[in-house]
């Protein structure tokens, strides 16, 4: 196809009606300390899907938001990847029904993969390959969640966190390579500390243990602490891997990217990498951890306020479930 790689397009964000606000939980559970529990998390508000409302719903929204917005051609999307780990259906391949419903051709592939905080790298990392390989030519990634459904209203140690929405991105070819220095880690050892361990085949009596007690009514299962101990060894390492690769340096980079899993854990990751909060933002009050979704959020609020313009080179970190971690170089270009 003559192109050297890929570059991140138009980004739209679709978001459920229902908001969930502080205030809204505090009068719920009064017994919570919702300010002590905003000062840690960052978060002031989330939004929360419908009872019937799937993460396809979500990610097809923000697909026929990005298609109007940005005057895209839906004939033209060659690739549709789907990162979620909340799918409406065992089976089939959620993408495939969202091609249905979006009405994209018929010749085209579609994937979902399941990924958790790091999967919008990775998703950037199998649509560059596509292009790069003449595979595909304009890729459509959607990221979408809604891990309300698996969390539990007595909840306090998940409900405030995590926030559900959908955004879809448009990866296009680039003469000029715009993603590089891809790095993932995978450490399976570590599957207890984020876990759902029903619905799926294998039988109750067999499945995986939470790797720490599990005090509330959730199927979902988190260890913070471990969590936070994971990150704070793993995204430093990241980021390194990445600017040896390149042969770059912390003050070559503009910005650091980094998943919002909550304001606490960034700003410990703030301190460790040396950094302040211009060059790694904090941007999840009005959204909470949103999982995959929270970096393509990020990047279409950076450059709605005009602080993330064309020639801006930004490192991209994802982390959590799986565990899982993803990183890359990114330099924001012209259209």
């Amino acid at each position: 196809m003559g192109n050297l790689g890929s570059r991140v397009g138009p980004i739209a964000v679709h978001l459920p009606e229902r908001i969930e606000t502080n205030e809204m939980l505090q009068r719920e559970n009064p017994k919570w300390d919702m300010p002590l529990i905003e000062e840690k998390l960052g978060v002031r508000q989330r939004y929360i899907a419908a009872p019937r409302e799937t993460a396809s719903d979500l990610g097809v929204a923000a697909a026929e938001r990005l298609f109007a917005d940005f005057g895209i051609d839906r004939r033209q999307i060659d690739f549709l990847l789907l990162c979620t780990q909340t799918p409406d259906y065992p089976l089939p391949t959620t993408s495939c029904l969202m091609q249905d419903r979006l009405g994209l051709r018929t010749n085209i592939g579609a994937l979902d993969f399941n990924l958790g905080c790091s999967g919008y790298i990775y998703g950037l990392g199998l649509a560059d390959g596509l292009i790069r390989s003449g595979s595909a030519r304009n890729v459509l990634l959607i990221t979408a969640e809604t891990y309300s459904k698996y969390i539990g209203s007595d909840d306090r140690s998940l409900r405030p966190i995590f926030g559900d929405g959908a955004a879809a991105t448009l990866v296009e070819p680039s003469t000029v390579s715009t993603l590089n220095h891809f790095a993932y880690g995978t450490d399976g050892s570590g599957a207890g500390m984020l876990l759902v361990n029903r619905g799926g085949a294998r039988a109750a009596e067999d499945a995986l243990q939470p790797s720490k007690r599990h005090r509330w009514s959730s199927p979902l299962c988190m260890d913070g602490p471990a969590l936070i101990d994971f990150a704070l060894n793993r995204v430093p390492a990241a980021v390194d891997d990445v600017l040896t690769r390149a042969g770059l340096s912390m003050n070559q980079i503009d910005y650091f990217l980094v998943h919002q899993a909550s304001a606490k854990l960034l700003g410990h990751l703030r301190e460790r990498l040396g950094l302040d909060e211009t060059r790694m933002p904090t941007l999840l009050a009005d959204y909470g951890n949103t999982v995959s979704s929270t970096l393509p959020i990020m990047i279409r609020d950076l450059r709605r306020d005009g602080r993330l313009k064309p020639g801006k080179r930004s490192l991209m970190i994802g982390f959590g479930v799986g565990l899982s971690w993803g990183a890359c170089l990114w330099d924001e270009t012209q259209a």
